[in-house]
């Protein structure tokens, strides 16, 4: 399990040396899951959500149709990819959009066109996800959407809800254009949700039709689910009101804390590999620290401060990180070799800076790990090593013995533009 403190750390690294570009992975300390197993999750905790079903191939739409859907005449087609903006993305095979309206005969072909195929979200980025499942909902009557959500403030130490009356489109957009209609409602974690509190953020939706005590026992039951499943996040937009005056969560974000994954396996079960980086996915079960980039130099260091200032520095020298690799405090050699294994998975890597500072990681594993990792992987790209601290001489000889071409180091400075110099030949 990726550790909490190195990857706070991780994270504002990987945002620092980001600014600028077009696009941002950001690194996570949390579990997403897809639209439809928080949909699942909130129905167990008797909220209102849509029926809806899941499909895997284009095989079951029309069997899952006639099932779910008896009678209707239209449904909404929805895309599972972890990232928003699905409405208004592109498929790689030219498709616009990840979410339809669309008439019962027509939802098979649309599902067709989603299945198998890879979305483009302006949180994806410019290589999109794969939609491996796509989910077939009902589609209502609303008279108002509205938006909500839950998640944790540091201001309040512990959860807030916030609620606005205005709803459907992304909450940075509402802030801009509606900021005295957001309503924040922090909740006591020792006395949890009142039916005041509640009341509190049914007065943000502002709801028209629905019953206002019903509302409130929603809300109830969104912050019991929230509690329960050790929820970093529940956001619900739209939270909708249909004509007949029900609140309903006409969607779901869900995003659950990784410590506490013994906890709740069954939610954890639901992490779907598919929608993540596999360099990402293989350095986890390494138990090591990853994150991937768009620079050309691969690095691998031991402790998050040294690779915020390892990454500074490729920078100054005029270099740009393509990871950020992380290795801990006493990896063994064989996570070193797994290390390297996903550094040179990377074909955008060009040169390859080893910088470990050795404490309690000692510069002869290391070492050993470097050499065993070259016997092990076709080396084709330069590497730069700068060891310093416990073992470093033993850690030295073993990659002098070893004849293999490195470019040595005496400082980190040093070791940034031998790196960037590598990388541009």
């Amino acid at each position: 399990m990726v550790r909490g403190s190195a990857t706070r750390l991780l994270t504002r690294a990987v945002t620092a040396v980001r600014s600028g570009q077009s696009w941002q992975q950001q690194q996570v300390r949390h579990l997403n899951i897809h639209e439809y197993q928080g949909a699942s999750l909130m129905s167990k905790y008797g909220v209102n959500v849509p029926k809806g079903i899941v499909v895997s191939s284009v095989a079951e739409v029309k069997q899952a149709i006639r099932d779910a859907f008896p009678g209707e005449k239209e449904v909404v087609v929805k895309s599972q990819v972890l990232a928003g903006g699905r409405g208004l993305g592109t498929f790689k095979n030219g498709f616009e959009g990840g979410v339809h309206i669309a008439k019962i005969d027509e939802a098979e072909d649309i599902a067709a066109k989603m299945l198998g195929q890879i979305l483009i979200t302006r949180q994806t980025g410019p290589e999109g996800k794969p939609v491996n499942k796509v989910y077939i909902c009902q589609k209502l009557s609303l008279a108002n959407e509205m938006y909500f959500a839950i998640t944790l403030d540091r201001v309040s130490a512990g959860p807030v809800i916030i609620s606005c009356s205005k709803g459907g489109t992304s909450i940075e957009d509402l802030a801009e254009k509606y900021p005295d209609m957001i309503i924040k409602v922090p909740i006591d974690i020792f006395k949890g949700i009142t039916d005041e509190d509640a009341a509190k953020v049914v007065e943000g939706l502002a709801p028209r039709l629905a019953d206002r005590d019903a509302s409130i026992d929603q809300i109830k039951k969104l912050y019991g689910l929230f509690r329960e499943t050790d929820c970093t996040l529940l956001e619900i937009n739209p939270i909708a009101e249909t004509v007949d005056g029900q609140l309903v969560a006409a969607d779901a974000k869900m995003n659950f804390d990784d410590n506490a994954a013994y906890r709740q396996k069954d939610i954890f079960s639901f992490r779907d590999k598919s929608q993540e980086d596999p360099r990402e996915v293989s350095a986890a079960e390494a138990d090591l620290n990853y994150i991937g980039l768009d620079g050309e130099i691969g690095c691998m260091v031991n402790g998050a401060g040294l690779a915020m200032a390892t990454m500074d520095i490729i920078k100054l020298h005029g270099g740009t990180p393509a990871n950020f690799l992380d290795v801990g405090g006493n990896a063994s050699e064989g996570q070193v070799v797994e290390a390297f294994k996903i550094l040179t998975s990377d074909e955008k890597v060009k040169a390859i800076l080893v910088n470990i500072f050795g404490g309690i990681m000692k510069c002869d594993v290391i070492a050993s790990g470097i050499v065993n990792a070259a016997k092990q992987v076709q080396l084709k790209v330069p590497v730069v090593v700068r060891l310093e601290g416990t073992n470093v001489d033993l850690g030295k000889s073993i990659l002098k013995e070893s004849g293999l071409a490195l470019i040595t180091a005496e400082n980190l400075d040093d070791a940034a533009g031998n790196a960037v110099i590598a990388a541009a030949k």
